[in-house]
């Protein structure tokens, strides 16, 4: 681990025009905290930068140092790849703006925006992009990692939707990437996670989404739940494509539209987003009701804004966290029988099963388009998420995480699973995610803009002797 000398800290702060914070400073406790309550580490010095001349100069600086950098987006990382014991973490916390080109249908956001920051600034158009499940991740991390949402198979991944960007290298130097500038790093970014550089701006395309969506919530308890997930999968392909899907194993919230008996009870949720017609929607669920009664349903107009928070309350700042995913071709009967066995198995009530059905245009885009570490063919991303209250719960929570996914392999998509649901590095399951051929197109990449590895802490992507 790298010493800083009073003098260096005191020399880089003087010129230094962003915010800098060390141990001891009143920030700092606030400051170097994230999203991930099991991750406890120490960063020496934490650069808050509100342009990419201060990243690049807060790059420099780590260089010069030989510090270890970390970069914080939104803070939302399940892994804490935005923080670090003993080195710099760049803070993009200070480049949160959003605008919004309402006749190109593109938005300019910073890249410490979060999906809150996005989505408010372009519902004020009645526009909207591939956003996360839960309002305050940032955007970078999502959409570096592909960026699965209520709209993907209606507009594919937030990677998908990603027009150019604005890129800091390892040696401070600031580029663009897009299709006609640095296509190889504009490859590379929509999918390839932080492995490249710091992106300090994204720019997104848009589509007319909102104000107001249609929500059909429907839940069933664990007993009975394999037919009803049965009868779930088979309905999920009768559903339009531009409409959201979604499988939860969950405890039922103590809201107002569940009955009192069925709060916090374990079960299976099965909702279905339509942005179109009210009337278009309705016909879409009603064979949800007649086919398999649910204990409880909520189907009802909602604000664009409302259901990309609908899940925040499950996932509060400070959760103690861990994650593991697999993608399937297909719900079988054999995952179903797993995933009703393991349910009831956890040990937080917090603890979550989120599915993602994935179709439409998703899985129109070809899977050399872009660097995402999946298969388009693999239509669902499977993931089991322990989330702990207290850390008295974390260690057996995650115990169970890693069997329930042990005992899920074998009916697995044989291509890996999702990088940005990976809660540790493990070089083999990033391999396995991006495939040989496109792992080593990446490598080549990485090593053109970041030979030294700069960029480490991340779902890692070695580079390649030989740059591209």
């Amino acid at each position: 681990m790298a010493m800083l000398s009073e003098h260096d800290v005191g020399a880089f702060r003087a010129e230094f025009k962003g915010q800098l914070t060390a141990p001891g400073d009143s920030a700092y406790d606030v400051r170097s905290l994230i999203w991930n309550g099991a991750i406890d580490r120490r960063p020496a010095l934490i650069a808050r930068c509100a342009t990419s001349a201060q990243v690049s100069q807060a790059l420099r600086f780590a260089r010069s140092e030989g510090l270890e950098v970390a970069v914080r987006g939104g803070g939302h990382n399940y892994a804490g790849f935005g923080t670090c014991d003993g080195g710099l973490m760049i803070d993009l916390g200070g480049m949160r703006r959003v605008s919004v080109d309402p006749r190109t249908r593109r938005a300019q956001c910073g890249g410490g925006a979060t999906w809150a920051d996005v989505d408010a600034a372009t519902q004020a158009h009645g526009l909207a992009t591939v956003g996360g499940f839960v309002s305050h991740t940032g955007v970078g991390g999502l959409t570096l990692g592909g960026g699965i949402g209520w709209l993907s198979r209606k507009a594919g991944l937030t990677a998908d939707n990603l027009l150019g960007a604005e890129v800091v290298l390892a040696d401070g130097q600031v580029v663009r990437a897009s299709a006609d500038e640095n296509a190889d790093l504009f490859w590379a970014l929509r999918g390839g996670g932080g492995n490249f550089g710091v992106v300090t701006s994204f720019e997104l395309g848009l589509h007319e989404v909102g104000p107001t969506v249609h929500l059909g919530l429907f839940f069933w308890g664990v007993e009975g739940g394999a037919e009803a997930l049965r009868f779930a999968r088979e309905f999920a392909r009768t559903v339009p494509s531009d409409m959201g899907l979604f499988v939860g194993g969950l405890s039922a919230p103590p809201a107002p539209f569940v009955p009192a008996e069925h709060h916090f009870k374990p079960g299976f949720a099965f909702l279905v987003v339509g942005f179109g017609t009210a009337e278009q929607h309705a016909a879409a669920v009603a064979p949800l009701r007649a086919a398999k009664p649910p204990l409880f349903e909520l189907v009802t107009p909602i604000p664009y804004l409302q259901l990309q928070k609908l899940f925040d309350e499950s996932a509060p700042w400070g959760l103690h966290a861990y994650e593991k995913a697999l993608y399937l071709d297909e719900l079988t009967d054999g995952a179903i029988d797993v995933f009703v066995e393991y349910l009831p198995k956890r040990n937080s009530p917090m603890s979550f099963v989120p599915v993602f059905l994935l179709d439409g245009a998703y899985a129109a885009v070809p899977d050399d388009a872009t660097a995402f570490g999946g298969s388009r063919q693999a239509r669902i991303v499977f993931n089991i998420s322990a989330g702990c209250p207290t850390p008295d719960l974390w260690e057996a929570e995650r115990a169970w995480v890693r069997s329930f996914w042990d005992a899920l392999r074998p009916h697995a998509h044989t291509g890996g699973s999702y990088v940005n649901f990976m809660a540790e590095y493990e070089e083999d399951r990033v391999r396995a995610a991006y495939g040989a051929a496109k792992y080593e197109r990446l490598a080549r990449i990485k090593a053109t803009y970041d030979p030294e590895n700069v960029f480490h802490l991340n779902a890692n992507i070695k580079p390649a002797r030989t740059p591209a």
